[in-house]
């Protein structure tokens, strides 16, 4: 069996792909446990790794058809995988193949012949205009964390960012003259996001306050109590708490709730879809697409409420 290293592919995932640390280990993961199943069948789908990377049977990659990928995503849905867990191992055996294919390690991509299990598309939970209001003046901003938590829903739900977007934010990032934030965001893809004249205030009144959280020294927008920069996890707390004390039944909301209430009341009050994928960061219309389907959804639910004969 032909060992080799897959470093140069991990660089290329993260270089050239952009993929995150969580990314690039699925995506490794999935290329170590199709190899196993072409070495040893289905009970060769646990990998062995050494020092020096992966093991990779590039004997079986190069002999493996469309036939033998089909085989492994089937074996993949025996034991309980989804349509959307087969589409991501396809994705990362494409990858490698191309990867591996382009750098003179094999000389053909299989993967290419195999289509992509088509995925059911669930609508994201949305917050209603009173929802959202009520959790955005929740917050307690007679201190300082009450401060910061209005103005970190209020940048939340006006700019449409993610979480990890947020938590990433500098003071530097913020525009208060233009009113916009400089966002860094999926595979290190810079966009402008807007604000709103709420979030500006609240960010406003959140800066006042700022230093007595431990005087913070660095440029990291959004603190802990102790000072230190805010995690991504910790963003998904100050959300619930809040929706905890005034939607104690809405267990499911997270910031990415905030980014579906963003782009659903965006389009509900007339804006274009294409501003709203500029706004949300997205690369394919198609993905934004997904908020039209909700409008649909919520204009049949009013029919129905408010028509006499429907």
């Amino acid at each position: 069996m032909t060992r080799l290293p897959i470093d140069s592919f991990i660089n290329y995932l993260q270089a050239e792909r952009g993929f995150s640390e969580h990314t690039v280990k699925a995506y490794v993961r999935d290329v170590e446990q199709f190899s196993g199943y072409l070495t040893t069948g289905p009970q060769g789908m646990d990998y062995e790794k050494n020092d020096q990377g992966v093991a990779l049977d590039m004997k079986a990659l190069a002999r493996a058809d469309r036939n033998d990928i089909r085989a492994y995503l089937g074996h993949i849905q025996t034991l309980g995988g989804t349509p959307r867990t087969s589409a991501r191992k396809l994705a990362s055996i494409r990858a490698a193949y191309k990867f591996f294919v382009r750098t003179g390690a094999l000389s053909d991509n299989p993967a290419l012949a195999v289509k992509s299990p088509k995925i059911p598309r669930d609508l994201p939970d949305v917050l209603s205009i009173e929802e959202v209001t009520a959790i955005l003046e929740a917050p307690d901003q007679g201190t300082a964390l009450g401060a910061r938590d209005r103005a970190l829903l209020e940048t939340l739900y006006s700019a449409g960012i993610r979480a990890s977007e947020l938590a990433a934010l500098t003071i530097q990032d913020i525009d208060f003259i233009s009113a916009t934030i400089r966002v860094l965001g999926k595979r290190n893809k810079e966009r402008i996001a807007q604000l709103g004249s709420y979030s500006v205030d609240a960010l406003n009144a959140y800066f006042k306050v700022r230093s007595e959280l431990n005087q913070p020294s660095h440029t990291v927008a959004f603190v802990n109590f102790r000072g230190g920069p805010l995690t991504t996890r910790s963003v998904q707390r100050v959300v619930e708490k809040y929706v905890r004390q005034v939607l104690p039944g809405r267990t499911e909301v997270s910031p990415h709730t905030f980014r579906h209430s963003f782009a659903t009341h965006m389009l509900d009050a007339g804006a274009d879809l294409r501003v709203i994928q500029e706004l949300l960061g997205h690369e394919s219309l198609s993905t934004t697409q997904i908020y039209t389907h909700i409008s649909i959804d919520r204009l049949k639910e009013v029919y129905h409420q408010s028509h006499p004969h429907a």
